[in-house]
């Protein structure tokens, strides 16, 4: 009778298990967003680690900064990360150096990876730009207006206060965009309110077809501007007086 009252006991708990299994919802397949969200906490979780070897000792390990080292990055943004890393400009052999664009110090996906801890530290995101919908004719406008002044009307450079602007061949079109919401080093900031998306699309545009500029009038000098040209002409029209008068002078006895 006991063996009996067993059996009926161990039908009774697995015929409520499985209704119990039967009952509970079954589990949620990832979607998109889940695996998304996934490899976003991976990717801040690596940059979090390249950020501590490689960047604390400048901005802290907090990513609040260094006094004398380096400014805080908390609020900076995605695309200032990602403008000084993939412009080679960060990290700094010494603190105090001048960011000058050079090769990156880092791989793709480490940029990748950097960039998206410090975008979860807050800051603006890496803005969208679309220089195919720009238009040239603005585009010059805009960079005479804005720009000319440090970097030259055809942007080859110069010299600005306290810093050397650079030429602007090398920037791609996301390097330019950001670089003017930014305000990387000494040039300014640029809000939207002061030059709006479709501005600069036009901006981006003109900036890109500097790269191979129409020389109407012939030689173009490097494109450096009207001091070289001018000194150019000094020189040229010098030696060809000098000639002439050679030819046409009479020695003295």
């Amino acid at each position: 009778m006991s063996r009996r009252r067993a059996l009926f006991a161990l039908a009774l708990v697995a015929g409520t298990l499985a209704v119990v299994g039967l009952a509970a919802p079954p589990p949620r397949a990832q979607g998109p967003a889940d695996v998304r969200a996934a490899a976003d906490a991976s990717a801040i979780a690596r940059g979090r680690s390249l950020f501590v070897s490689g960047c604390s000792s400048c901005h802290g390990m907090d990513a609040r900064g260094r006094p004398g080292r380096g400014p805080s990055v908390i609020g900076a943004g995605a695309a200032a990360a990602d403008f000084y890393l993939s412009t080679g400009r960060m990290p700094l052999a010494e603190p105090r150096d001048e960011p000058t664009r050079a090769p990156p110090a880092y791989r793709r996906s480490d940029i990748r990876a950097l960039v998206a801890y410090i975008a979860a530290l807050g800051g603006p995101t890496i803005p969208r730009v679309a220089p195919q919908q720009g238009r040239l004719r603005e585009g010059v406008h805009a960079f005479a207006d804005h720009c000319a002044g440090c970097h030259q009307i055809v942007g080859r450079g110069g010299i600005a206060t306290g810093a050397v602007a650079p030429p602007l061949q090398e920037a791609t079109p996301t390097q330019i965009a950001e670089a003017v919401r930014i305000g990387p080093y000494v040039m300014p900031r640029f809000s939207e309110r002061q030059i709006d998306a479709q501005t600069l699309d036009d901006l981006v545009r003109y900036v890109r077809s500097t790269r191979h500029p129409d020389d109407r009038g012939g030689w173009g000098i490097g494109n450096l501007g009207p001091v070289p040209e001018g000194m150019v002409a000094w020189l040229l029209a010098g030696v060809a007086l000098l000639i002439v008068a050679r030819l046409i002078g009479e020695r003295t006895s």
